[in-house]
């Protein structure tokens, strides 16, 4: 089996794990399948992965969506994803390393700094367009607004049910809105989506072993496990970018 094919592996293992257990994890899939494959082209290959495991989590939990906060986020998100578009034409490879680098550190640090801090701020009216704003353009560069998505859910007082609905519909229009845009790049292609279809067996495994997981690992250790794993993958997109 060649490096490529562990790769991709892991980064399907890494999606159903993140989107069936606690979640925060989905910042470490694009640094993974960049040491195989170059740049945002990644970010093509990551699209069905995360569609397909958006359905499957709607599927189970689609009967209490809130759609006040949906609708807040949505108007300045998809303007996000506007602008996250603009900014990966033409960049470079190594511009991008620096960039998805510079997101992984700024997720861990706001992270860490709000654990330590009241988030009551996040229930404010003019949150929801910030969020959605700079959630819009970190998914469409990175793919990895799930932290920050994360904490603005949690301090919207939902029910877990709701929670978890509202999450999966809201990821799944951002991976939706992706296609037209990675298409209109060149990011997605039939080669990406064609690798990225390859991965779902070990989507299939992740999920199952991050919902049996979840039963026996403590929420702290599991953070710090993401925090140092996340800057492990920045260092590395930092140094040899």
């Amino acid at each position: 089996m060649d490096s490529a094919t562990l790769v991709l592996l892991g980064a399907g293992l890494i999606t159903g794990f993140s989107k069936f257990s606690v979640g925060g994890m989905g910042m470490l899939i694009l640094p993974l399948l960049m040491i195989t494959h170059s740049g945002p082209e990644a970010l093509g290959i990551m699209v069905p992965m995360y569609i397909v495991t958006d359905l499957v989590v709607i599927s189970l939990y689609s009967k209490q969506v809130n759609w006040g906060v949906l609708l807040r986020l949505l108007p300045l998100q998809l303007l996000g994803m506007i602008m996250g578009s603009w900014l990966l034409a033409d960049m470079s490879a190594s511009v991008f390393s620096w960039l998805i680098g510079s997101i992984i550190i700024g997720m861990v640090s706001l992270s860490w700094w709000l654990e330590h801090h009241d988030a009551a701020f996040m229930r404010k009216p003019a949150m929801a367009s910030c969020v959605g704003l700079v959630t819009g353009v970190i998914s469409m560069t990175a793919s990895a607004a799930g932290p920050l998505m994360s904490l603005y859910m949690l301090e919207q007082k939902l029910t877990r049910t709701a929670y978890i609905s509202t999450r999966a519909f809201f990821f799944l229009i951002i991976d939706l809105a992706k296609i037209p845009m990675l298409l209109s790049l060149g990011y997605l292609n039939m080669e990406t989506t064609l690798t990225g279809i390859k991965a779902l067996p070990a989507v299939a495994i992740g999920a199952f072993i991050g919902f049996w997981l979840l039963r026996s690992l403590k929420l702290t250790q599991f953070k710090w496990i993401i925090r140092g794993m996340a800057a492990v993958a920045a260092i590395k997109l930092f140094m040899f970018s």
